[in-house]
């Protein structure tokens, strides 16, 4: 029976692997790259560099080309569903042309698998239609809220308060009820443009983990200008975006 397993690799830093991700690193006999294009090359460098460091000799690399979708659709449900089952197609294609029986393969996440990836759905959809078959196995990683939080030196929750983490375009219909502190992620549009911003700070970092790191913190009202002119300067420079803020309201002790 071939194995897959699903590794996190954190947020960018190779020193945030952790030692089981190392070890299923080096008994993974293929490794299965999806090509985002070139203005992402760089996360398939840190890949290339993490196989180079822990792979074993002989190891092979099988690469497709991620399917691209509308990041503004009126149908977003709609819309990432018909993504990622183009998405398992080509998965599912590169496991049954390059992993043979018996043998390991590896999709290395960026972040953590279980925070905002669709790898476990996908294995689950090829799974489910039973044409190929394997068993796959989930290494958990460093995720950017994890580092961002460190970044910052500040902790997620507060004593006897939760926190609840949701996305830019969750954010921008409403806060969250019942919280005070908010994690966002994918924010393609800076819902934080849309949040009252009295009482209320924002711990912000794009490219987390990695040498192109930026932070910016402070009141809301003070500092959101500045993290759009440093966001768009950075988007430009690298020509994509990766980033993660914390919303806390003051008020809340």
């Amino acid at each position: 029976m071939r194995k897959i397993y699903v590794i996190g690799i954190g947020a960018g830093d190779p020193d945030h692997l952790t030692l089981q991700a190392a070890k299923a690193i080096g008994r993974t006999d293929v490794f299965f790259l999806l090509d985002k294009g070139e203005a992402k090359e760089s996360m398939i460098e840190l890949r290339r560099r993490i196989m180079k460091a822990y792979a074993r000799p002989g190891r092979r690399v099988a690469e497709g080309r991620d399917p691209d979708r509308d990041r503004t659709p009126d149908d977003y449900q709609g819309t990432i569903a018909d993504w990622r089952h183009r998405r398992s197609a080509v998965t599912e294609a590169l496991i049954s042309e390059h992993l043979l029986d018996d043998e390991t393969g590896a999709f290395l996440v960026w972040g953590d698998p279980s925070l905002y990836d669709s790898t476990i759905s996908i294995l689950d959809e090829i799974l489910a239609r039973g044409e190929t078959t394997f068993t796959y196995e989930v290494i958990p990683g460093i995720s950017s809220v994890s580092t961002l939080a460190a970044r910052h030196k500040i902790g997620l929750n507060r004593i006897g308060r939760p926190f609840q983490v949701t996305t830019g375009r969750r954010l921008a219909e409403e806060w969250p009820a019942d919280v005070d502190d908010v994690v966002v992620m994918l924010d393609a549009r800076q819902a934080f443009g849309a949040v009252d911003a009295q009482d209320v700070d924002i711990y912000w970092g794009a490219y987390l983990g990695t040498p192109d790191e930026l932070l910016v913190s402070g009141p809301l009202a003070e500092v959101s200008d500045e993290i759009r002119r440093v966001r768009a300067e950075a988007r430009e420079r690298h020509g994509w975006i990766m980033d993660t803020y914390l919303l806390r309201r003051r008020d809340a002790g």
